[in-house]
């Protein structure tokens, strides 16, 4: 068995998470997509150094979190045709890394360019907005770091919503990020321009 088909079968379930590592020789983007598959029940993500990093799937806080910002973000984008709304997708970045975000809204022009086996697999490109949350395994930094990383990439519109502290800040490129403590409600822009996402229930 060739080093790349034993990475692909790594069981990594079964280490203490989350881990970070460096591949002896980096894992293709095929190689990282059977990787991930074979290790559905982790959250898999590839740096732009060729690092994976893994973490547990989130828990149940900012899984209710994001059930939320999902079902309002679904109905604006039926009523305004805004695009197609993911969760847990993964994209290939210009800077080689391959980035996974809570929840992403890609415009229905970029939806339309990718064939049927992209569709399958991890979209080469950058949705205009993205949802992310701090979560439990997330060291200090890590998500503004990754916000940052997402808006050099081309994500237009980026909000960090942290469940513990109650607040959202708020990535766009050009300016410095926008950090709202516990506010009542969120205003899109942007690529959500006209979006309000209220946040009674998030803080629950």
């Amino acid at each position: 068995m060739s080093l790349a088909a034993e990475m692909i079968q790594l069981p990594v379930a079964e280490m203490p998470l989350p881990i970070r590592f460096r591949p002896p020789a980096p894992m293709s983007d095929e190689e990282l997509f059977l990787f991930s598959a074979r290790n559905e029940v982790v959250w898999i993500e590839r740096e732009a150094n060729g690092d994976i990093h893994i973490k547990p799937i989130p828990g149940t806080l900012v899984g209710a979190a994001s059930g939320d910002v999902i079902c309002d973000l679904s109905q604006w984008v039926e009523r305004e045709g805004q695009g197609k709304l993911l969760a847990g997708a993964g994209f290939l970045l210009a800077d080689g890394s391959m980035l996974g975000p809570r929840i992403a809204l890609v415009s229905p022009e970029k939806w339309a360019t990718l064939a049927r086996r992209e569709k399958d697999g991890f979209a080469p490109f950058a949705p205009e907005f993205v949802v992310e949350f701090n979560g439990p395994w997330d060291e200090p930094g890590e998500m503004e770091a990754k916000m940052r990383q997402w808006i050099a990439n081309g994500v237009e519109v980026g909000w960090l919503i942290d469940l513990k502290e109650k607040a959202v800040t708020i990535y766009r490129p050009g300016d410095q990020p926008e950090h709202l403590a516990r506010p009542t409600s969120v205003q899109g822009t942007g690529p959500i321009a006209g979006f309000e996402l209220v946040m009674s229930r998030i803080w629950e």
